[in-house]
Formats: C-alpha cells, sequence, structure tokens
C-alpha cells in the first residue's frame, strides 16, 4: 500500500515538472515570436513611409543638380518609402529663406553660396551637412583649337591687346565675353574692369541660350571666350581649356552683385567643395532620409553620366536615376547605410 502510493507520488511530481517545462518553452516561444512581429512591422513599408514623410529636394538651374536631386529621389523613395517632391528656387539666399520659412528640406548640391549669407547658419535654419563628393571649379573657357592658334591666350596677360579677335557682329571690333546664366553667382564684368581688358560682358540668357550661342561658335572653329565651369557633362563633348586668371589673394571678392572695387575681383574663381545643406526643421525632424542625405556622395563622373542622360540624350530624369542606381548599386547601398 506505501508503496503503491509512493510511486503514485513521484509519476504526479514528474507529470507536473513535464508540464512546467513545456509551458516555459512556449512561453519563450510566444515571447520570441512576438518580438520577431515587431522587428518585421518596423520593417515593413508601411511604418517606413509613415517615418519618412515628405522630403522636398530642391533642383538648381544645371544638370548636375537635376542629376543629384533625381538620383536621391529614386533612392528615397524606392528604399525608403518616402515621399518626395522637387522645388526649382534659385540658388544662393532664395535657396536659403526658402529653407528657413520650410519650403525646402535639402539642397544637394551648394557651391559656397552660404559662406556670404552667414545669419541662416546663424540662427540655425540652414545647416551644413557635408560635402557631395564633388569640387567644382569655374573659370574663363577657350576651345583648343584657339589655344592652338594663339598659345598666348594660355593666361589673361595673353589676352591684352588681342580681344578683338573675340569680335562679334553686334559688339563691331570689340571682344564679346560671353557671362553665364544671370541666376548664378558670378564676377566676370568686375573681373573684365580689373583686368583692364577690353571685353563687351554679353548675355545669352539661361544656361541653355549661353550653351546654344558658344557651341554655334565651337561648331564653327570660330574665336569664343565665356564663363563655364566644372563638372558638367558637356565637357566631355567639348575640348575646352581653362584660361590661367591671377591667382586669388587675401580680400579677393567674387560676387559681383555685392559691389565693390573691380580690383578687388582681379582674381581667379575658389574652387569649391560642394556642399549639402538641410533646414534646421529637418535637421531635427528624426527622418530616416537625413541619414542617407548625409551619406550621399558620388564623382564628377557619376553626376555627369546622370546629366548626360538627361540634357544630353533627353531621357526624363526619374528613368536615368532609375537606370544610374541600378548599374551603382553598391554605391547606393553605403548610402543606405547597409
Amino acid at each position: 500500500m506505501n508503496v503503491r502510493v509512493t510511486h503514485t507520488n513521484k509519476e504526479g511530481r514528474m507529470r507536473d515538472r513535464l508540464t512546467a517545462r513545456r509551458l516555459r518553452l512556449a512561453g519563450v516561444a510566444i515571447v520570441a515570436l512576438a518580438a520577431l512581429v515587431v522587428s518585421a512591422s518596423a520593417m515593413g513599408g508601411g511604418t517606413r513611409s509613415t517615418a519618412c514623410g515628405t522630403v522636398v529636394l530642391n533642383e538648381n538651374a544645371w544638370a548636375g543638380s537635376t542629376s543629384n536631386v533625381y538620383v536621391v529621389k529614386y533612392v528615397l523613395e524606392k528604399n525608403l518609402g518616402c515621399k518626395v517632391k522637387v522645388t526649382n528656387i534659385t540658388e544662393g539666399q532664395p535657396n536659403f529663406q526658402a529653407m528657413a520659412d520650410g519650403k525646402i528640406d535639402v539642397v544637394l548640391e551648394d557651391w559656397q553660396n552660404l559662406a556670404s549669407f552667414p545669419q541662416y547658419t546663424k540662427n540655425g535654419s540652414v545647416v551644413k551637412v557635408g560635402g557631395n563628393g564633388i569640387v567644382g571649379v569655374i573659370g574663363w573657357y577657350i576651345p583648343r583649337y584657339l589655344l592652338k592658334q594663339y598659345p598666348q591666350f594660355k593666361t589673361w596677360k595673353g589676352l591684352k591687346g588681342k580681344e578683338s579677335v573675340f569680335k562679334s557682329p553686334e559688339l563691331g571690333s570689340q571682344g564679346m565675353f560671353l557671362g553665364g546664366d544671370p541666376s548664378y553667382v558670378q564676377k566676370d564684368r568686375m573681373l573684365i574692369k580689373g583686368l583692364g581688358l577690353d571685353f563687351k560682358h554679353v548675355v545669352a540668357g539661361a544656361e541653355p541660350a549661353q550653351v546654344a550661342r558658344w557651341s554655334q561658335l565651337y561648331k564653327q572653329k570660330k574665336p569664343v571666350i565665356f564663363y563655364w565651369y566644372d563638372p558638367q557633362y558637356l565637357n566631355a563633348q567639348y575640348d575646352l581649356v581653362r584660361v590661367q586668371l591671377p591667382k586669388r589673394f587675401k580680400g579677393c571678392l567674387d560676387d559681383e552683385k555685392k559691389g565693390g572695387d573691380p580690383k578687388k575681383f582681379a582674381c581667379e574663381y575658389p574652387s569649391y567643395v560642394l556642399d549639402k545643406l538641410v533646414s534646421g526643421k529637418f535637421a531635427k525632424s528624426g527622418s530616416p532620409a537625413l541619414a542617407v542625405i548625409k551619406r550621399f556622395k558620388w564623382t564628377s563622373a557619376d553626376q555627369n553620366a546622370v546629366a548626360n542622360l538627361i540634357a544630353g540624350k533627353k531621357m526624363k530624369p526619374d528613368k536615368a536615376a532609375e537606370i544610374w542606381v541600378k548599374g551603382h548599386q553598391a554605391k547606393v547601398n553605403a548610402w543606405l547605410g547597409k
């Protein structure tokens, strides 16, 4: 009798232990499953889209800027579920004021214009978040075939007394200097005065009109000197040479709209580390797009490849961006932090 009771109690205790163990294992499984569900939800498209929300990128009036904007737009939309809007507000102070007013979140290529408007960084309405990987150069350019004919045109000193080589029908015997897009920061009128050159500064209009003017002269093998810059996808199509201007000096000025002594403008344009800017509001938003913007970096060759598809081959910007992204996934993954 006692033996039977002992045996029964032992079996009962074993069953209780097994039941408790099963319950513990089931609890662990439930917790693990719950963690997976939470993780999956966090990674899901719906939550990702809500977290990102709307991002406003500003496109400026040159093909390189268009390339930056639409490649980043494609990456943010396809990978983070962001809703991206594109604005077209002029570079410089209009950009910065629009950022302060909450109309722009991101500028992907600023040619150091922000340095002229320190009030926007002081009050925190515009924040620099690093370079986009490209160093920009602005200057005076001539075709290489002209340099072969006039080797002295390698520097500005060789232009002096030879300005009439660049004469045009509308100016008579006076040499023509073809200025850039009026919306760009320039100093060529002041630079011409400061160097004592007999050039008439002529503006054809926005960049497409300027390109049409100098490229026509290029194709006719005629003399032309003009404001130009790099990176620019057309530099791969036309053999151009930058004229050496006087070296920079302390106090050298670069924005003729602000006025001043022409002699203070008599120096070459600076080289520009092209900055990425975000509005103060966007910098504090917690948007996952901000990390991608900070990591975004590519080369002038990358930019020119996309710009050539858009401006050269007349491809829609979204399609050009898609082609580039699919061909450079490793670089895009770095922007995404993968």
